[in-house]
């Protein structure tokens, strides 16, 4: 790749690192609450079942994940094995696209 392509890699990877931030607290925030106020797994269910906010929420955290973990991991794959080819962003792109899908449906399961 260029380094025009790996800038925006790197603008990719940082900006996905603030959106993380921000969802992660905001995950760890409600699961405190969840837990100071008793609620149990059938609770949490009943209250986010048809919760468009929160699956448009946890849809950008997985979004962020997709994009953030890939670059990560592509990054590491150069430096620890050598992996330089172009097979190595086909398989990041696979392993971005999975991470997606599967978050995707993991949050569908939760609020749809």
């Amino acid at each position: 790749m260029g380094a025009k392509a790996e800038t925006w890699l790197w603008i990719a990877q940082r900006a996905s690192a603030v959106l993380l931030a921000v969802c992660v607290l905001a995950h760890l925030l409600t699961i405190i609450y969840a837990m100071r106020h008793g609620l149990s797994g059938a609770a949490i269910l009943e209250r986010t079942r048809g919760n468009a906010v929160g699956l448009a929420f946890y849809s950008l955290f997985v979004l962020a994940i997709a994009v953030h973990a890939p670059i990560g991991l592509r990054t590491l794959c150069q430096e620890w094995l050598g992996w330089r080819s172009a097979s190595l962003n086909w398989c990041m792109a696979a392993v971005a696209a999975a991470l997606f899908a599967f978050g995707l449906r993991a949050a569908w399961a939760v609020f749809a």
